[in-house]
């Protein structure tokens, strides 16, 4: 089997990092894995770092069982790698061309929860650097991940820095309104009969934006399983399947949300992550692992899950 990792974007060292752990956590009685690498200039290398170019390492797929692509963020999560694996014929982990493509987007994903009836933070879509400062927002890449480009401004004078910093990201960006609440993570897990497995719900604590740092800084402060009232915790739970299903998901999906006190937004949709940071120590598996399903035996099942029923066992 092929496990992918790397990428031409932002994300690149984030990737590199879940696909090595996913590499290193699969039995090899049962997997015998190919590692295949995309350098930040969008060349595919071989486990060893030799360039095999774009042919090359279609070639190598075609050969695999199964691919689970690691790659977080554009030119990856965004649908890109699913359609690859869809051309070449080879069976995959993870959602397929449209949820990645649409979950990627945070605009689009905004307007496929609002039509399920999943709130998001007002906000509106730019695509230009001009915005007229009336409160304190949120402003961020439409397609970007680990929080690259995103800034929490206070006031007028952050403001163009903010959209500078986004749009030399993307060439779209979002202003949001800021949410104030608990920022509450569930997981969700879809299997080939249509059922569903919801993690128990994450919250991260932290004073301000959850940003690149205070993710992969060794600062973020996760409870889990948060602290809950039942009523909170159901009504997040369908909100997390609801927005799974409508953007079309596969596989294992994180929902991020605002649970917000004293207004009538209640479980407020922040972004999907359909291919989510993948180390042990990454909150998905952390949140499956709290739920009796360890790491080694969580991408198991995501594997199996993607093969064809009459797939044999041994996989390469």
């Amino acid at each position: 089997m092929a496990v992918i990792g790397g990428g031409a974007n932002c994300e690149h060292a984030v990737s590199l990092a879940s696909a090595a752990s996913v590499a290193e956590h699969l039995d090899p009685s049962i997997y015998d894995v190919v590692r295949l690498t995309i350098d930040p200039h969008g060349t595919w290398l071989d486990g060893g770092g030799r360039p095999l170019g774009l042919t090359g390492a279609a070639c190598v797929l075609r050969r695999c069982d199964v691919a689970l692509p690691v790659v977080h963020g554009p030119k990856g999560e965004d649908g890109t790698l699913a359609a690859l694996c869809e051309l070449a014929g080879v069976p995959y982990v993870g959602s397929g061309v449209r949820a990645g493509a649409l979950a990627m987007d945070k605009w689009a994903t905004k307007l496929v929860a609002n039509a399920v009836g999943v709130a998001t933070a007002p906000g509106v879509l730019l695509t230009r650097p001009v915005h007229t400062w009336t409160h304190p927002v949120v402003v961020k890449p439409v397609a970007a991940g680990s929080s690259h480009g995103v800034t929490l401004v206070d006031d007028a004078a952050g403001l163009d820095d903010a959209l500078a910093a986004a749009f030399a990201l993307d060439d779209r960006v979002l202003v949001e309104d800021v949410m104030v609440g608990r920022e509450i993570d569930i997981a969700v897990l879809g299997r080939p009969d249509g059922s569903r497995i919801v993690s128990p719900p994450l919250e991260i604590v932290v004073d301000g934006v959850f940003g690149y740092e205070e993710k992969y800084g060794g600062r973020a402060d996760f409870r889990l399983p948060a602290v809950l009232r039942d009523v909170d915790r159901k009504a997040l739970e369908e909100a997390a399947i609801a927005v799974y299903d409508a953007l079309g998901c596969a596989g294992v999906a994180r929902v991020d949300f605002f649970l917000t006190e004293g207004s009538t937004h209640g479980a407020v949709l922040n972004e999907v992550n359909t291919m989510p940071g993948f180390t042990a120590q990454s909150q998905v598996p952390q949140m499956f692992a709290a739920a009796g399903l360890p790491y080694p035996e969580l991408l198991d099942l995501l594997i199996r899950d993607a093969l064809p029923a009459n797939a044999g066992l041994v996989i390469e």
